[in-house]
């Protein structure tokens, strides 16, 4: 039976993945701090289910957890949290924890996890990245900046990959708003309209599965993405901090 694992996996985006690979009959393993909510969605799931509580802002759980788990098919790198504020206002230490979740550990879990998929020449990698990662942030910055190395890094693996003739893929998911618990924790509201996670889960898996690695779901934000590629950074700038100053 093929094998997927998700990080991040107790709620939103993470949870609906876990939940549409193992309709396409995936057993999955699930990472998240939290134990209790890992074995609520366990208990959603018809195939093999296995639940890791886990940190994974910490370096040394992330080489744990490729030992204790290596041969996958899949890897969703979806654990992730934004800040919200002035750069020189927002908390240092969880500022530090958001790179450590949202760069750290989607580097070294691909890093380890696709030495292994290469060596079998199958397998697909898809980091969870966001239109942030397109587009200049103020007022959030250390997200849109760590979401952009989430894509930069996997668009650049991925074209080694395809120079090497691997059959090995790396994507990635750009989405807009979707409705999760992010905006909680971040502290900030959306004006856009947000996409529901099961719709973004069965979009992405439906992707995934036809081999696809530039994954955005919802056409207002495909056309957003179109146009911070052409808009001058300075613009793009001026716009997002004032559609952000709206969402104190």
């Amino acid at each position: 039976m093929a094998k997927a694992l998700i990080t991040g996996a107790s709620s939103g985006i993470g949870r609906d993945i876990a939940k549409e690979l193992s309709k396409k009959g995936y057993d999955v393993i699930l990472v998240a701090r939290n134990e209790e909510k890992l074995k609520e969605v366990a208990n959603e799931i018809d195939t093999n289910v296995k639940i890791i509580p886990m940190d994974i802002s910490i370096v040394d759980n992330c080489k744990k957890l490729y030992e204790m788990v290596k041969d996958i098919d899949i890897l969703v790198n979806n654990a992730g949290f934004g800040v919200f504020g002035k750069f020189i206002n927002t908390d240092l230490d969880k500022e530090v924890q958001l790179i450590n979740t949202n760069v750290t550990a989607v580097h070294v879990l691909t890093k380890l996890f696709l030495k292994r998929m290469v060596e079998k020449d199958s397998g697909y990698i898809l980091n969870v990245s966001s239109i942030a990662g397109h587009l200049p942030g103020p007022l959030m910055a250390a997200y849109y900046s760590s979401k952009h190395y989430v894509y930069i890094l996997s668009e650049s693996i991925n074209e080694e990959l395809k120079k090497n003739n691997s059959k090995v893929r790396v994507g990635t998911l750009n989405p807009g708003p979707v409705r999760t618990n992010f905006n909680k924790v971040a502290n900030v509201k959306f004006d856009l309209k947000s996409l529901s996670s099961d719709y973004v889960a069965r979009y992405t898996v439906s992707k995934m599965l036809k081999g696809k690695t530039d994954i955005t779901p919802g056409a207002s934000i495909k056309v957003l993405r179109f146009l911070g590629k052409i808009a001058p950074t300075n613009i793009a700038s001026k716009v997002v901090y004032r559609t952000q100053k709206k969402r104190e």
